[in-house]
């Protein structure tokens, strides 16, 4: 990197006496500094073209002359004002049309009815090609224990009986509360496989047991 060179007083009053009217390619030849070296101290020190130079030839905008009858005046109006941007010509025939795919998208591309693996293993189907993406893909267990029963209620999921996720039959479907489905995972990461198989039976036996007893207090 190479070191940084400081500004003299002499350049900072030559920057300061000059840079307003003139070309600043001309005042980088009389301070010795370059071009953006000279238009970055300027602008953090607050100094500014003149009007008179900016309305020269030797801005380089204009000869003083040219445009005038075309520049807007203080409270001139344009002339589409409150105009909405109304598309016309031949663009409609090169603009995107809705749902259009090209490139990686395309190709990634993947019909309604298609299925795939998640990575947790569960076997899906696009249903839709609606936004959001992850609202695209179900589980097919899911759809099959909706049509049967209806939609899954809030705060539930669905378990394989056999801890297979490859049988997907009804039969071997339960639905259980998220809070169970806590309490059943926390069984096989804390115990072994037999163990956690006799809590979450007795578990079951306990609910209906509970639930008896409740149908009873009720009936009487």
């Amino acid at each position: 990197m190479p070191p940084r060179i400081f500004w003299t007083e002499q350049q900072l009053a030559l920057l300061h006496k000059h840079y307003p009217n003139e070309r600043t390619c001309d005042l980088a030849n009389i301070i010795g500094r370059d071009i953006a070296s000279i238009y970055s101290k300027a602008n953090k020190l607050g100094i500014t073209k003149s009007a008179e130079f900016l309305a020269s030839p030797a801005s380089g905008r204009t000869n003083g002359k040219q445009g005038i009858g075309s520049r807007f005046v203080k409270g001139q109006q344009s002339w589409n004002k409150g105009v909405h941007y109304m598309p016309g010509g031949r663009g409609a025939e090169s603009r995107f049309k809705k749902g259009h795919r090209g490139g990686r998208a395309l190709e990634n591309y993947q019909p309604i009815g298609a299925e795939r693996i998640s990575k947790d293993g569960y076997l899906q189907r696009k249903i839709n090609d609606d936004m959001p993406l992850q609202r695209r893909w179900r589980g097919v267990h899911i759809l099959l224990w909706e049509a049967a029963n209806g939609p899954l209620p809030k705060g539930h999921a669905l378990v394989f009986r056999d801890g297979n996720k490859k049988n997907i039959t009804l039969d071997n479907l339960e639905m259980v509360s998220r809070a169970e489905l806590m309490r059943r995972n926390s069984y096989h990461t804390n115990y072994p496989k037999e163990v956690a198989q006799v809590i979450q039976l007795r578990g079951a036996i306990q609910r209906k047991i509970n639930r008896r007893i409740k149908n009873e207090r009720t009936t009487k």
